[in-house]
């Protein structure tokens, strides 16, 4: 009897922009992002995402001088499709970006990128990352029409938006889900690395990392608002076995 393959590994990114957001309601130093990544690292993340926002409304500037400085996994930074945000990208070189809508008036990220309607606005960005050698990727709604724009864009990876998953329940949700399984699928299938991400919890973490063509999942709010009441590195601890869980289930 041969044995069972090896569940394929699934990685973690953690988000730490909600830490700079603590920081900068009262001003000052502390908490100290940078801290938090190196927590992340110890716990087992795979690599740490932030997003710099226009109106830097989390992390700063400063704070990617010193996670590119100070960082021992990958960092992917998180930026909207500006002249501005990619000078800052070709600057640092983090090992990935990944291009996200972004509205000012927005509490967070509210949905994908529209990389079929953004499509010539986009192309010359994902170039230009892409030929300075940084793993480019688009966060975009689970759908095809989605899937085929950044295919036909060049991006060699994309993240599923997972938000409106985490917010239905019942037969909505699972009606979700299995777009974002669909989605999942057919992306691999042409070629493309999935990953997906927002809003993921405890409790919300297990039907995605089942999905074994998915290859990251990047979570932040959650662990950073949990942080608060069993500290940063059991948050992170117990997701990843979370996730190690769903995946050996799912290849069982």
């Amino acid at each position: 009897m041969t044995s069972p393959a090896p569940a394929k590994p699934l990685r973690l990114g953690v988000n730490i922009d909600h830490v700079a957001t603590i920081r900068n309601a009262r001003g000052g130093w502390h908490p100290e992002p940078i801290r938090a990544a190196k927590i992340a690292s110890d716990a087992g993340a795979d690599g740490i995402t932030a997003h710099l926002r226009e109106d830097r409304r989390h992390i700063a500037d400063d704070d990617l001088d010193h996670l590119m400085s100070s960082l021992a996994i990958p960092l992917n930074l998180e930026i909207a499709a500006t002249d501005e945000m990619l000078a800052i990208a070709l600057r640092h070189k983090p090992h990935a970006a990944c291009i996200v809508p972004e509205k000012r008036e927005e509490r967070t990220t509210e949905g994908g990128l529209d990389a079929a309607g953004g499509h010539n606005h986009l192309a010359s960005y994902v170039r230009v990352l892409s030929n300075a050698g940084i793993r480019v990727s688009l966060f975009i709604e689970p759908s095809r029409v989605q899937i085929d724009a950044a295919k036909s864009l060049g991006a060699p990876v994309i993240e599923l938006h997972t938000g409106a998953y985490c917010e239905l329940d019942g037969e909505a949700r699972q009606a979700e889900l299995k777009r974002i399984i669909d989605a999942a699928n057919y992306s691999t299938s042409i070629g493309l690395e999935c990953h997906a991400g927002h809003g993921l919890t405890f409790e919300t973490v297990g039907e995605i990392a089942a999905i074994d063509s998915l290859a990251e999942l990047n979570i932040g709010h959650f662990l950073i608002g949990e942080a608060i009441f069993v500290g940063l590195d059991p948050a992170i601890r117990r997701m990843r076995v979370l996730m190690d869980q769903a995946r050996s289930d799912q290849e069982a």
